[in-house]
């Protein structure tokens, strides 16, 4: 299990998301140019980094409605711009989410920034997700291309049976066969989350990934200070990114009492 340790920074991670703003040409773009949203996530990736979370992922949650798997250059070269400026901000790991499934766009911008890792969707499998139909699995491509632009440094954590998304086409395929499928299409990871963002994991699921595979199990969402203890005895980390915001709500900026909560919770939990 040191692919944990050298992904996340520490065994049993606590791990933020940093949502960055709108990016240009989206739907809620602000039209005030990247500027802004770099100022933002750097403000939010020292924040966290500073209070004691072991690694961040850069996310462009704002960019609703989101694209199935591709997204135009003026996103990746946004992204890369903030994920640049950030990586110089913070030293702890860093991982870039390209929504929604934009994997390749992700691996882009984490080789051209220095991340660390990618979290994926629809590495194995197909589903029906709230942006559409990801027909599917992107394992193949995704490492083909990690391989000619020489970014195998980037690991990828991949999402398992993906949050958002209806898996009725996948119905007879269980979370433990989807792990073990994960792990021999060559993921580095796997994710296990809620139904949707925010909302608490199974933790019969996790028992299962847990003894499904040999990779590290992430947990993807919905932790909280009162469960964190719970999730790492079965887990290799723990990404968050609501329950330390304002009000609990992810579109907001984080709250600095919350983030100390959360850490502390953390702390306790890996004694």
């Amino acid at each position: 299990m040191t692919i944990g340790v050298d992904v996340f920074g520490a065994p049993k991670a606590l791990v933020g998301m940093v949502h960055v703003g709108p990016l240009p040409g989206t739907p809620r773009d602000t039209g005030k140019g990247v500027g802004p949203v770099v100022e933002q996530a750097v403000r939010e990736a020292k924040l966290l980094a500073d209070a004691g979370f072991d690694s961040i992922v850069i996310e462009n949650m704002h960019d609703t409605p989101y694209l199935a798997r591709e997204v135009g250059p003026e996103v990746v070269a946004a992204m890369t711009v903030v994920a640049s400026a950030v990586r110089a901000a913070i030293t702890i790991p860093m991982g870039i989410q390209v929504l929604a499934g934009a994997n390749r766009a992700a691996l882009a911008v984490a080789h051209a920034a220095g991340a660390d890792y990618i979290r994926a969707e629809g590495f194995v499998f197909a589903s029906v997700a709230d942006e559409g139909l990801l027909p599917t699995a992107d394992a193949g491509p995704l490492l083909r291309y990690r391989r000619q632009i020489g970014a195998e440094r980037v690991r990828v954590i991949c999402d398992i049976k993906k949050n958002h998304s209806s898996h009725a086409i996948t119905a007879d395929v269980d979370l433990a066969e989807t792990a073990r499928a994960a792990e021999f299409f060559g993921a580095d990871g796997v994710i296990v989350t809620g139904t949707a963002t925010g909302r608490p994991v199974s933790m019969q699921d996790l028992r299962v990934v847990r003894t499904a595979t040999r990779l590290p199990v992430v947990v993807g969402s919905g932790a909280t200070p009162d469960t964190m203890r719970e999730l790492f005895e079965y887990t290799d980390a723990v990404i968050i990114g609501s329950w330390y915001k304002q009000r609990g709500d992810w579109k907001n900026p984080p709250d600095p009492e919350r983030v100390r909560q959360l850490v502390e919770a953390a702390d306790r939990a890996r004694m």
